[in-house]
């Protein structure tokens, strides 16, 4: 399977604009991360997108026919909908209808505040069912809502990002109060279970939000003596059902923790470091050098809030 789709490589693929304005990579007030709205008809309708993963997160509210080629699963889009898609599951669309209509939002997990972990939202779990069906007052709700978020998108407001992200949150919970648990898909394989188990696990262990909290399952045996099982078939399933290592899941995870960190406490980075599970401040930034491309000195200069 290809490499994960990137937020870029979706723009270009669509002839969508880029402006590192238009993702909240502009002053540290502004947003941890990327987000921005679309509507779906300026997009050319072209064949099916291609079935790959992408290393972001979609909603979309979907305004005419298709079929949702979802992990091993083709799902008949008759009528308008809402999508959810995360990064751990493959998919792709195959539209079958000239109108195309609706919006779409897509965003990155740093958007999110470390407080809102995207990951225990029903929605974008490994296992569960990423299509809601909606009907005409719902469809107006969600319609209105979108519709919000772009005007809100393309205001001056000096908190906008801050705005976007309650109505993500927002959309996440009139979804969860309309579709309970009970409508969300059995977990249909081992691993699919063992995937999903893995990853509510790693986001237990987040925030870390005391100097007394640390981090204790920090690596994948870690995590598979705590689940019970051996090291391979934890990292075989994880693999399998969502691309990545168990050890590069749980990398991305202590990056984004550590990013969070250093931009919103003044914790020194001795302490940042022992919070998430390095007794040597040394080996702290070598990793997080190694993940991001900066020292967390350099990324503290550039990016803290307090």
């Amino acid at each position: 399977m290809p490499k994960s789709e990137s937020i870029q490589d979706f723009l270009k693929r669509t002839n969508l604009p880029y402006t590192p304005a238009s993702w909240g990579d502009g002053p540290p007030r502004h947003a941890l991360g990327q987000i921005n709205v679309f509507r779906r008809q300026d997009l050319a309708c072209k064949p099916p997108s291609p079935y790959n993963r992408r290393d972001y997160y979609k909603i979309s509210l979907m305004i005419g026919q298709g079929v949702l080629h979802y992990a091993d699963k083709s799902i008949l889009i008759d009528r308008d909908a809402l999508i959810f898609s995360n990064p751990n599951i493959p998919y792709s669309w195959e539209a079958l209808s000239e109108k195309q209509c609706g919006f779409f939002t897509l965003f990155t997990q740093d958007f999110i505040s470390r407080t809102d972990s995207l990951q225990d939202s029903p929605m974008f779990r490994i296992g569960s069912d990423p299509v809601m069906f909606v009907n005409e007052t719902q469809k107006a709700f969600y319609h209105d809502l979108f519709s919000r978020m772009l005007a809100e998108l393309e205001s001056d407001y000096i908190h906008k990002y801050d705005v976007l992200r309650n109505y993500v949150n927002l959309i996440c919970h009139e979804v969860m109060k309309t579709q309970r648990a009970s409508t969300s898909f059995l977990h249909t394989n081992a691993a699919t279970r063992i995937a999903s188990l893995f990853i509510e696990l790693l986001e237990r262990q987040f925030p870390i939000d005391s100097q007394d909290h640390v981090l204790t399952l920090k690596t994948a045996g870690d995590y598979a003596k705590h689940m019970s099982i051996h090291a391979n078939h934890l990292n075989r399933a994880v693999k399998e059902v969502t691309g990545k290592t168990t050890t590069e899941h749980i990398a991305e995870r202590i990056t984004q923790e550590a990013k969070a960190l250093l931009m919103h406490t003044r914790w020194n980075i001795s302490e940042v470091a022992y919070s998430l599970g390095y007794e040597h401040p040394a080996y702290f930034t070598n990793f997080f050098k190694k993940q991001t491309g900066a020292s967390p000195n350099i990324f503290r200069s550039e990016h803290a809030v307090v």
